[in-house]
C-alpha cells in the first residue's frame, strides 16, 4: 500500500507552498520539490488540476512532451485518491482528516445521512441539499483558501458545475469563471492573467477522467485528451503578454484499469452484508465498512477467509494511528466518516454495494485505492521565465 506523504510529499504540502506564497500559513511543511519563496518569485500564480491525471500515464504516453520536459516530480494524493477528497484538499488547504470528506460517498453524522459528496446530494436520490440549511463548509469546518491569502483569485471551472453547492461553498471572495470548451478554458485562465496586480486562479479540467472512465485509463481517447490539454497550454504560453507567471499543473489521483471480472458485489456475499449497520461508503476500491458490534468478529473472519486473496482488512485504529488521512488535529467527527474498517482493494479489484433505486455501472478506469498509479500524480511547473521552458 501506498500512502501519502504529508511531511512535504503530497499535494496538501503543495497547497501549504503556494498559502505560504500568497500570505496564509498552514499547519502543513511546504512541499519539499517546491517551497513557498520560489512560488513566490512570481506576481501571477495559476493552479490546473487535471481530474486523473496519473504521473505513470504522463510518463508513459507523453516523455518529452511539453508537460514531462517542465515536470518538477510527484506527489501523493490523499487517502482515498479521489476526486470528492482530494478537490476539497484543494480548496480548503488541508488534508482529509480536517476537512472530512472520505470519499464519493461519505457518512455524515450531523445530517444522518450519506451523500455523494461533490453533487452535495443524498445518495438515494432527489435534488442536492439546499445550501440555505445545509452547507458544505458547516460540514468541513474549515474556511475556504481563498479566504487565507491575500492576492486577487479565480476560480476556473466547468460551467456544468461551476455555480453547484459544493462550488459556491468554498469560493469564498474568488471571481467564478465558467467555461464550455478546452478553448474557453485557457481563454479565461488568459483573462484572470490579464488582469493587473498579484494573483493566484484555480482551474479544473475533468475530460481526461470521464475517458477514463468510459475507456480505459490507456485509451486512445484518454491519452487524445491530454493531447488537447498539453496543446491548449502551448497556446496559453505563447500569448502570454507577462512573463511574471508561473502555472503549476498536478492532479487529484491517477487510474488503473478494472475489467469487470474483477467486481466484488456484496450481493454475492450475503454472510457479509449482514454484519454491516449500513451500506459500505467511501471508494469501490477502499471502501469503508459500519460493522454491527456483535458480529465484528464474524465480519473479520469471512473478510479474510472469502476475500483474502482480493482485499486487505485494515481497522480505523490503524489508518489513524498510521496518519493516512493527515498530520495533526482531526476533524471532530471524523472517526465517524471512516467507519469501523476500511477494505482496501489489492491488484486491480473493486468491490461494489448496489443500494435500492441505484442504477449499476460498470467503468473501464478507476480510482480510489492504494497502488503507486492511482496515488502519485505530477506537479509540472511552467515559468514563463525560466529559459529551459519550452
Amino acid at each position: 500500500m501506498y500512502l501519502p506523504d504529508f511531511q512535504g510529499g503530497s499535494i496538501v504540502n503543495l497547497m501549504a507552498s503556494i498559502e505560504g506564497a500568497l500570505g496564509g500559513g498552514s499547519p502543513y511543511p511546504e512541499a519539499g520539490i517546491l517551497p513557498a519563496a520560489r512560488i513566490a518569485e512570481r506576481q501571477k500564480i495559476v493552479l490546473l488540476v487535471v481530474d486523473g491525471l496519473g504521473l505513470e500515464f504522463l510518463e508513459r504516453h507523453f516523455a518529452g512532451g511539453l508537460l514531462h520536459r517542465n515536470l518538477a516530480g510527484g506527489l501523493s494524493s490523499v487517502v482515498p485518491p479521489t476526486t470528492a477528497t482530494a478537490i476539497p484538499a484543494f480548496l480548503t488547504g488541508r488534508a482529509p482528516l480536517q476537512h472530512g470528506f472520505t470519499g464519493w460517498f461519505t457518512w455524515f453524522r450531523e445530517i444522518g445521512a450519506t451523500l455523494t459528496v461533490l453533487p452535495f446530494n443524498p445518495r438515494h436520490g432527489g435534488p442536492p441539499l439546499s445550501e440555505d440549511r445545509v452547507s458544505p463548509l458547516q460540514l468541513a469546518r474549515i474556511d475556504p483558501l481563498f479566504e487565507r491569502i491575500r492576492a486577487r483569485s479565480h476560480l476556473v471551472m466547468p460551467e456544468r458545475i461551476a455555480y453547484s453547492v459544493f462550488n459556491r461553498a468554498f469560493q469564498g471572495p474568488a471571481r467564478l469563471w465558467g467555461y464550455e470548451t478546452l478553448y474557453e478554458l485557457f481563454q479565461e485562465i488568459g483573462q484572470a492573467l490579464a488582469r493587473p496586480g498579484p494573483s493566484y486562479t484555480y482551474a479544473y479540467w475533468p475530460e481526461y477522467d470521464a475517458a477514463a472512465h468510459a475507456q480505459g485509463a490507456h485509451s486512445p481517447e484518454a491519452v487524445q485528451a491530454i493531447a488537447g490539454l498539453q496543446a491548449g497550454l502551448a497556446r496559453l504560453l505563447a500569448e502570454q503578454a507577462s512573463e511574471d507567471v508561473l502555472i503549476l499543473v498536478t492532479a487529484d489521483h491517477g487510474f488503473i484499469d478494472s475489467p469487470p471480472e474483477r467486481t466484488i458485489r456484496l450481493e454475492d456475499h450475503p454472510q457479509l452484508a449482514e454484519c454491516l449497520v449500513m451500506p459500505l461508503t467511501g471508494e469501490s476500491r477502499l471502501a469503508f465498512a459500519y460493522v454491527h458490534p456483535q458480529m465484528q468478529g464474524r465480519f473479520e473472519d469471512y473478510v479474510r477467509r472469502e476475500l483474502g486473496d482480493c482485499t486487505e482488512l485494515v481497522s480505523r485504529e490503524r489508518m489513524l494511528r498510521e496518519g493516512w488521512f493527515g498530520l495533526g488535529e482531526a476533524h471532530p467527527y471524523f472517526h465517524q466518516r471512516i467507519g469501523h474498517y476500511a477494505l482496501v482493494m489489492r491488484d486491480n479489484y473493486k468491490i461494489k454495494d448496489w443500494i435500492l433505486g441505484e442504477h449499476p455501472y460498470q467503468q473501464q478506469g478507476v480510482h480510489g485505492g492504494l497502488s503507486p498509479q492511482e496515488m502519485t500524480v505530477p506537479l509540472v511547473m511552467l515559468d514563463l521565465q525560466a529559459p529551459e521552458l519550452g
